[in-house]
C-alpha cells in the first residue's frame, strides 16, 4: 500500500498492449472453444488460467472482476450444456481468484518496494555520478553510465568534472567489488575529489587525498579484508588557455587520445600506487603531460569497457574501436556508439558496470601532439 506522500510507482499510459489484455483474450479464446465444441471436450475447465495469469500483471480488482466474469460464463455453460459438471470448475474458479487477488496484492507490495529501492539508488547515483554533458570554453564532457544489473542503477565505478583555478580536472575510477560497500567507497573518493580539485595546485596532491579519504572509510572494515577494499583511478588536467593535458593514472586503465595521425594509448611512465595501497607500496605519485590539437577526442574509461566480451569470451577491442572512428565526432557521438557497439557485441549481456568520459577539444589552443615531459611528486 502507498503512504500518502509518497511518490507512487508509474502506471501504463494510453492502451493497454497485447501482453496486457492477454488474460481478456485467454478468456474469449476459451469461452469460445467451450461453446463451440462437445461438451465431452471440457475447455471450460481451463477458465481459472485467465484470472490465474491476470495476477501477474494486473491489480486486485480488475483480477476479481475477470474471476467474475469466468465465474458468470461457467454458470451460463452450464446452463446450455446440462450435466456439464460445471460446479466443479466453478468452485475452482472462486478459488484461483481468491488466490490470484492475494497474490496481485502482494506483488504490488513488491513493486512498491522496489520502487523505493530504485529512489535510493536513484538519490546515490546523484551523489556519485555527476550530471552531464559539461562545456567549459573548448573543453567539452560526455559521460556514458551502464550499470551490469539494470536494477542496481549504480555500482562501483564513478567519475567526476571540476572546473578549477588550475584548469577542467576530471577523475574516473572504479572500487573493487560490489553493493553498498563499493558504493561507499566510491561516494567517499568523488566527494574528496570535489573539495581537493579546488585546494591542490597539482595533481599529486589530490591523489593524496583521495588515499587520505579511501583509507580512513575502509578503516570501518575487518583489517583482514583492507588489501581487498581498493580503487583504480584516473586523474586528468586540463589546464586554461594551454594545449597540454596532464594524466595520473593509479593502476586505471590508461586514456585512449584519438587525433589525425590515429590512436594513442596514453600509458604511465611510472604508475601510481592504487588508492588505499600507499601505506603498502608507497606514495610516489608520477603525473604525464601530453599534448593535443583542436579536434582531438580524449576517452576515460573503466575496465568493464575492455573486459564485455562476445559470445566467443573475446574482450572488446576498445583501441581498434577508437582507430575507426576515422571523422571528428562530438564526444557524445562518440559515446552512443561506444554504447550501441558494446551492447550489440555483448548481445546485451553486461558483465561489469561501465563508466566513460569523452573530452572533445573545438577550439584551437595550440599545436602540436605527443608527450611532452613528466613530474614526479
Amino acid at each position: 500500500m502507498v503512504k500518502p506522500g509518497q511518490p507512487r510507482p508509474r502506471r501504463p499510459q494510453g492502451r493497454w498492449s497485447p501482453v496486457q489484455l492477454s488474460p481478456v483474450i485467454l478468456t474469449v479464446v476459451i469461452a469460445g472453444l467451450a461453446y463451440a465444441t462437445p461438451p465431452d471436450m471440457a475447455f471450460s475447465r481451463i477458465l481459472p488460467a485467465a484470472p490465474a495469469l491476470a495476477a501477474a500483471m494486473w491489480p486486485v480488482l480488475p483480477t476479481v472482476a475477470l474471476g467474475t466474469v469466468c465465474f458468470l460464463l461457467m454458470i451460463g455453460l452450464s446452463l446450455v450444456f446440462p450435466g456439464l459438471g460445471a460446479w466443479y470448475t466453478v468452485a475452482g474458479i472462486v478459488a484461483v481468484t481468491v488466490a490470484a487477488a492475494y497474490g496481485s496484492h502482494v506483488r504490488l507490495q513488491r513493486e512498491q518496494s522496489l520502487f523505493q529501492v530504485r529512489l535510493v539508488a536513484d538519490a546515490a547515483q546523484q551523489v556519485v555520478l555527476s550530471p552531464m554533458p559539461r562545456r567549459f570554453g573548448a573543453v567539452e564532457i560526455e559521460s556514458l553510465y551502464l550499470a551490469a544489473a539494470a536494477e542496481a542503477r549504480i555500482g562501483g565505478d564513478f567519475y567526476e568534472v571540476a572546473d578549477t583555478p588550475y584548469g577542467v580536472r576530471l577523475l574516473i575510477g572504479d572500487v573493487r567489488g560490489k553493493g553498498l560497500p563499493a558504493v561507499g567507497t566510491a561516494a567517499a573518493v568523488v566527494n574528496s575529489f570535489r573539495e581537493a580539485a579546488y585546494d591542490e595546485p597539482d595533481l599529486a596532491g589530490i591523489a593524496r587525498r583521495l588515499e587520505a579519504s579511501s583509507t580512513r572509510y575502509n578503516s570501518a572494515f575487518p583489517p583482514d579484508d583492507l588489501a581487498e577494499r581498493f580503487s583504480t583511478a584516473v586523474l586528468v588536467e586540463i589546464p586554461p588557455e594551454d594545449n597540454r593535458v596532464r594524466i595520473l593514472n593509479c593502476g586505471h586503465p590508461p586514456p585512449l587520445l584519438l587525433n589525425r595521425d590515429g590512436v594513442r594509448v596514453l600509458s604511465p611512465t611510472d604508475p601510481s600506487p592504487l588508492l588505499n595501497l600507499a601505506s603498502l607500496i608507497g606514495d610516489c605519485y608520477s603525473t604525464d603531460t601530453f599534448v593535443f590539437t583542436p579536434a582531438d577526442q580524449l576517452l576515460l574509461y573503466t575496465d568493464g569497457v575492455t573486459e564485455a566480451r562476445d559470445r566467443t569470451g573475446a574482450f572488446f577491442p576498445l583501441t581498434d574501436w577508437m582507430r575507426r572512428r576515422t571523422t571528428p565526432q562530438r564526444p557524445r557521438d562518440l559515446l552512443d556508439g561506444l554504447h550501441r557497439d558494446l551492447l550489440s557485441y555483448s548481445n546485451g549481456g553486461l558483465d561489469d558496470d561501465i563508466a566513460a568520459l569523452a573530452v572533445g577539444f573545438r577550439d584551437d589552443p595550440g599545436s602540436g601532439h605527443g608527450l611532452t615531459g613528466r613530474t614526479q611528486h
